[in-house]
């Protein structure tokens, strides 16, 4: 889901004497490194406030505007709510300083998609219940449903087996789409539980 605003700068027609063309032109303002640099500073902040985590700032021209893209996350996932009342604090926040220039932008604020790849240790705890398939440190990949993660390792149902991962020892993860999930098994809701007896295990072998 996600919210937009059309809120910015009205742009201003530069003077004769300031319209540069050429390849000697000096500069017209930050570059797109320097303002999503700036933005998530602005951001972050913002979006912690509201218990939510900043996945990813873009910054890209749309037509005559910029398109300002923010991808928020949280446990539990994020609603409409979420979306429009951190689209309202970033545009407040945007009026308040000079970052985008004079350009006009349009703010999207929005949740991950399906396709968002599993890099951080939150992306697999978000993920539990879910068919994934991963690269793997050593070469390979794996596939299996996610059990259980926290911030050390991920447990994956591999074949009907389950295995512990490190981190370390996965690269990047992708979510599979199904058209029918399998409904949760009674039993192995303790996440905690099932990580720790599987590192007792791993570490008794």
């Amino acid at each position: 889901m996600s919210v937009e605003s059309g809120r910015g700068r009205a742009r201003r027609a530069p003077r004769p004497d300031q319209r540069r063309t050429g390849r000697h032109a000096p500069a017209g303002g930050p570059s797109r490194a320097q303002v999503q640099a700036e933005l998530t500073r602005l951001v972050g902040p913002l979006a912690a406030a509201q218990g939510l985590d900043l996945e990813e700032l873009d910054v890209k021209p749309a037509g005559r505007r910029r398109l300002v893209r923010i991808v928020v996350d949280a446990d539990g996932g994020v609603t409409l709510e979420d979306t429009a009342t951190l689209s309202q604090a970033v545009s407040a926040a945007l009026d308040d300083t000079d970052v985008m220039g004079e350009a006009p932008y349009v703010l999207e604020v929005t949740s991950p998609g399906v396709d968002r790849p599993l890099t951080e240790p939150r992306h697999w705890r978000r993920a539990t219940g879910r068919l994934v398939r991963a690269a793997l440190a050593d070469g390979g990949q794996v596939e299996g449903r996610v059990v259980a993660a926290d911030e050390e390792a991920v447990v994956l149902e591999v074949a009907g087996r389950r295995r512990r991962f490190g981190h370390g020892e996965l690269g990047r993860g992708r979510v599979q789409v199904e058209f029918r999930r399998p409904p949760q098994q009674a039993g192995h809701d303790d996440d905690d539980d099932e990580l720790a007896d599987l590192g007792a295990d791993e570490a008794g072998n």
